[in-house]
């Protein structure tokens, strides 16, 4: 297991005309699990290869522990890694798919076995195990190439990139699940990498979100949702995500295009470029008093319904509270706690 740390970590590919990866510096502690999570392109699978040691970064270091690793291949990283798409030996049983890993670095037959058996209970392979692998489904392939990952109680670190996307949509609830409680059982260090909020928010302890080669936020899930540092994690987290309206702001006054005026949390000093108020669906709700507004359609989502409004000129989504008929002069409250203050797509953190 390893703690693994950058320092001024950054890439730029040979003629591509910036950095694929800005400098940062982060740190991923021993034994936690962790997910990278953005749109396609930004960044995430070239900070997953730096890791792992398929790609060498252009500047900065990357440490397991104290040791730099930066130079070093990925046979001497001691990482093990499950790709998108599965990746099994089908002349083989699902037993010694398991054990390949293991044969390799030479471990005794009897722990081997011990071991391969143990993981396939964890991952519900256990009927399966003298079954050849051609016969199985993309689902119990990709359960192997996960289990080959955990079977070496040795690694530093298990990398997941994009691991569910082959899955059929009805298993991925699943392998999610399974992949938490694995975490449980097997305390390693391990990253996954998604552009699927759903898959990153209920695996990892620590989320970072990436948008254009940067991590623009780490933190929990609750801080990413209730605290979002950049109107990219506001609008990329959640559904829908977060409103965003722009505004100016004066002591504790946001004045929005219309003449209308919300009342803020906290004062702000004097703010510069484009600054915006921001505050989740759930936190603006339809009433019969607060600011006018005008209903475009109702999404009926079950357990909820959605309004989706127009706002001093804006579309704004807010929930319609259970049983609640709709107002014939719908009126909009917002709870002043959830208000943000966002100047140049970042957070204002506002005076006491």
């Amino acid at each position: 297991m390893a703690r693994i740390g950058f320092e001024r970590l950054a890439h730029a590919y040979p003629g591509g005309g910036g950095y694929a990866l800005k400098p940062m510096d982060m740190v991923w502690e021993d034994a936690g699990a962790y997910a990278l999570l953005g749109p396609s392109g930004c960044g995430k699978t070239t900070l997953l290869n730096i890791v792992s040691g398929l790609l060498r970064p252009s500047e900065g270091r990357v440490l397991f522990g104290a040791a730099d690793v930066t130079a070093l291949p990925t046979e001497r990283r001691n990482v093990a890694q499950v790709f998108q798409f599965p990746v099994v030996y089908d002349t083989m049983t699902v037993r010694e798919n398991l054990a390949f890993p293991l044969r390799n670095r030479g471990v005794p037959a009897a722990a081997a076995r011990g071991r391969v058996e143990y993981v396939a209970r964890l991952l519900g392979l256990t009927r399966d195990l003298d079954r050849p692998a051609r016969n199985l489904g993309a689902d119990e392939k990709q359960k192997i190439s996960l289990g080959r990952g955990l079977v070496r109680n040795d690694v530093a670190a298990i990398l997941f990139d994009e691991p569910l996307t082959v899955i059929d949509p009805n298993l991925k609830w699943e392998l999610r699940s399974r992949l938490k409680e694995l975490h449980r059982e097997v305390p390693v260090t391990m990253i996954y990498v998604t552009h699927d909020q759903t898959e990153a928010l209920t695996f990892a302890d620590r989320v970072a979100v990436m948008s254009e080669g940067e991590v623009v936020q780490m933190g929990t899930p609750e801080a990413l949702f209730e605290r979002p540092a950049h109107t990219f994690v506001g609008h990329f987290i959640g559904s829908p995500g977060m409103n965003l309206l722009p505004c100016a702001v004066e002591g504790r006054q946001a004045l929005l295009p219309g003449g209308l005026h919300v009342t803020l949390p906290h004062a702000y000093p004097a703010l510069s470029g484009q600054v915006e108020l921001g505050i989740r669906p759930e936190f603006a709700t339809l009433a019969d008093e607060g600011l006018p507004v005008t209903i475009r359609r109702l999404e009926d989502l079950g357990r909820r319904r959605i309004a989706r409004l127009e706002l001093a000129g804006r579309p704004f989504a807010a929930t319609l509270p259970e049983g609640m008929p709709v107002p014939a002069e719908p009126r909009l409250l917002l709870q002043p706690a959830q208000l943000h203050v966002y100047a140049g797509g970042r957070l204002m953190p506002g005076e006491a």
